[in-house]
């Protein structure tokens, strides 16, 4: 019984392409004549913030090394250095500083040089974008700094009423400090937080924050504040197959039993409204988990062949803000094609036998 339970619960791959091994060079020919016709994308929702796509005709290696340049490789602007003049906050200054290097920041890496230059690096305009932020709590003439609080629903004012005001910090409170030029060069898109509504700090009265943060251009792979997508994942497009009909009244049931409306039901023109006439039929694939409701009990049992297509894959990019999600995939695409094409001239260059290791 346990074998065939785990036999209902198995999920097979659907049009596997070719399993790794050994490939002559007419094999690795046809792979790659293989990715030039098979290969497409087809985008399938996309916004500011997300964008869905399906990548057809890859295999997994393929889908696997974008997704890990989305993250870790694809270069974004990020606080790297914060220079402390004033701060009475509650906040540690390096607390401080590590709030801010984690706030997006809206701003092209493409026009600026460099990765990390360190911190003894010369700021100029070509490496560093600066923003400021000076904010302060002060009272004015005559205000006690105690404010009533009903929140108990006490509308007395004796001093368990009363309790002090804070003033909140955000993210818009960072001014951009053009240096050199870069007022002119970045006019078209003047670099800003990308999202105004962070919280970064409460002031309680005679408290000031004022910081420089400076910007630099990084990647994911050194922190992850310079990461431009908060998550890049995919998933096989799911394959659902009927072993043989399931009608009528059973029908209904596995339509009911699908937490995720995968099935629906077709009207064969036959019997009544839930009479033989009824048939299951596969409506939204996508839409299926894998979560195998349909084949743990009731009539898809031994009847609902559940795979999954082996070179589709359903990707998912959420951004940060910092870039959007088709220039996030674009660059990605980009630095897998320069990987390639310094992979391909070191084996030429080994090759010949000026390389590290080649032999003369």
């Amino acid at each position: 019984m346990a074998a065939t339970r785990i036999e209902a619960y198995r999920v097979e791959a659907d049009q596997l392409y070719e399993s790794y091994r050994s490939l002559t060079l007419a094999e690795v020919k046809t792979v790659v004549e293989h990715l030039r016709e098979k290969l497409r994308i087809h985008i399938v929702k996309m916004d500011v913030e997300e964008m869905v796509f399906d990548l057809i005709g890859a295999d997994a290696s393929f889908a696997n090394a974008l997704r890990r340049i989305l993250l870790a490789e694809v270069p974004s602007m990020a606080i790297e250095i914060v220079h402390v003049f004033a701060n009475s906050s509650i906040l540690h200054d390096e607390v401080l500083a590590h709030r801010l290097g984690l706030i997006p920041i809206l701003a092209d890496p493409a026009h600026f040089e460099g990765m990390l230059p360190g911190p003894a690096a010369e700021a100029n305009e070509h490496n560093t974008l600066v923003f400021e932020l000076d904010a302060a709590f002060v009272l004015a003439k005559g205000e006690t700094g105690r404010q009533k609080d009903s929140s108990n629903g006490i509308n007395t004012c004796d001093a368990s009423t009363l309790k002090a005001p804070t003033r909140n910090v955000y993210a818009k409170d960072l001014v951009w400090r053009p240096m050199g030029e870069q007022e002119t060069r970045l006019a078209e898109r003047v670099p800003q937080v990308a999202h105004p509504d962070i919280l970064i700090a409460k002031l309680k009265p005679g408290q000031r924050i004022k910081v420089e943060g400076w910007c630099r251009k990084g990647v994911g792979k050194d922190h992850a504040k310079y990461s431009p997508v908060g998550t890049a994942s995919y998933r096989l497009l799911p394959s659902i197959d009927f072993v043989e009909p399931v009608l009528g009244e059973e029908a209904d049931r596995l339509v009911e039993l699908c937490p995720m409306g995968v099935f629906d039901i077709e009207d064969l023109g036959k019997g009544g409204a839930r009479g033989a006439g009824r048939k299951a039929v596969v409506a939204r694939p996508r839409d299926c988990s894998m979560c195998r409701e349909c084949v743990r009990e009731g009539p898809g049992v031994d009847r609902v062949r559940l795979k999954r297509v082996a070179d589709h894959f359903i990707f998912s990019i959420e951004s940060v803000g910092t870039l959007a999600p088709d220039r996030v995939l674009k660059d990605a695409v980009r630095v897998l094609r320069e990987k390639c094409t310094s992979l391909l001239e070191a084996i030429e260059a080994e090759g010949r036998g000026d390389g590290g290791g080649g032999k003369g």
